[in-house]
């Protein structure tokens, strides 16, 4: 406890920032409640003893090696904003200690996967296209411009990955009665079918989609998974839609498969961002692009400090958090996703 006997909350949230993911209001219940130790990602190890045995939560998920570990004695949870589990922490350690590591990437689910199917119509119904026709005098009009359109009521929709997003996305393509296959090797088929939906093997979803939405995690285990091959298995003329991360692709790949006319493909994250000007994904035909922002939103940023300020609420009492996702101990230090540098 700090002087004033509130708990003592060491705040490291890059790249979020305390005005970023707090209403002024619930900012200031924060500053309320806690001492706030305010400092950057790289200073927490260095920060003096007493802060340090007193500090009851970490806001953000600044490294925090063993030794630095071990003198945060009162230490209750790590709050990830970031929204990716890093690499960072010993893993086995916090466990062992009971110390939750929780995450709030739940609040991306629904504004991406909006963008999601935002990003599968302009694909269906050639929209981004004809805007830019119509903008260079070059219309089609009527029918003449549906000649590659399709609907996505009633069709065959695959699903990479059923966490939060995969649920969320599952939910909005209810209204349009397709068929959604999905591939989680993380969950069991019984789980699945409680979602309305049909367990199935990746080559499956694959092989049988017009639309392949991929929302799984990076982990050691899936780097690059998807390539020329799994592209090569999909229907000529399918849509690949990537929201998660690049590095679950072969983007090379994916851009050759598009390239040739074999599919079309949307994506909201890339190899590298920003993507050198020169890329070739930047004037790609067939190919729609939105620069990491599908989940930037401000209603999302500040309902992670809903879900901060409700699940200390709990701990505070001696109560297990139910707003951010607990990150689990056999799969924690599995995640790979690179850490966002921007908002």
């Amino acid at each position: 406890m700090s002087e004033n006997n509130k708990p003592v909350v060491i705040c490291a949230p890059e790249p979020r920032s305390l005005d970023l993911i707090f209403t002024p209001e619930r900012l200031a219940a924060l500053r309320e409640r806690y001492t706030l130790v305010e400092t950057d990602a790289a200073s927490v190890a260095s920060l003096d003893a007493e802060t340090l045995a007193a500090a009851r939560y970490v806001l953000g998920q600044p490294p925090i090696g063993s030794e630095t570990l071990a003198r945060m004695t009162a230490l209750r949870a790590v709050l990830n904003v970031e929204s990716n589990l890093l690499d960072n922490m010993p893993y086995d350690t916090i466990f062992a200690r009971g110390i939750h590591v929780l995450t709030t990437g739940a609040v991306f689910a629904v504004p991406v996967a909006e963008i999601g199917l935002g990003l599968a119509l302009d694909l269906a119904r050639g929209i981004t296209p004809a805007d830019n026709d119509f903008r260079a005098g070059r219309e089609k009009w009527g029918g003449a411009g549906n000649g590659e359109a399709r609907l996505i009521s009633g069709a065959d929709v695959g699903i990479i990955g059923f966490g939060d997003l995969g649920r969320a996305l599952n939910r909005l393509l209810a209204g349009f009665r397709c068929t959604v296959k999905v591939c989680d090797p993380w969950l069991p088929p019984s789980i699945l079918r409680e979602h309305g939906v049909v367990p199935a093997r990746q080559d499956e979803v694959l092989e049988s989609s017009d639309f392949v939405f991929v929302v799984a995690a990076v982990t050691t285990e899936n780097r690059g998974f998807l390539g020329a091959e799994e592209f090569a298995r999909m229907r000529r003329g399918a849509s690949f839609i990537l929201l998660s991360r690049a590095d679950v692709v072969d983007f090379d790949a994916l851009v050759d498969a598009v390239a040739r006319g074999h599919i079309t493909a949307a994506s909201d994250v890339f190899p590298e961002e920003p993507l050198p000007l020169d890329h070739p994904v930047r004037t790609l035909d067939g190919f729609v692009r939105s620069a990491h922002r599908a989940g930037a939103l401000d209603v999302a940023f500040k309902r992670m400090g809903d879900m901060v300020l409700e699940d200390m609420a709990l701990m505070d009492r001696g109560l297990p958090p139910q707003r951010c996702k607990r990150a689990e101990r056999e799969t924690a230090a599995l995640m790979r996703s690179r850490p966002v540098d921007t908002n």
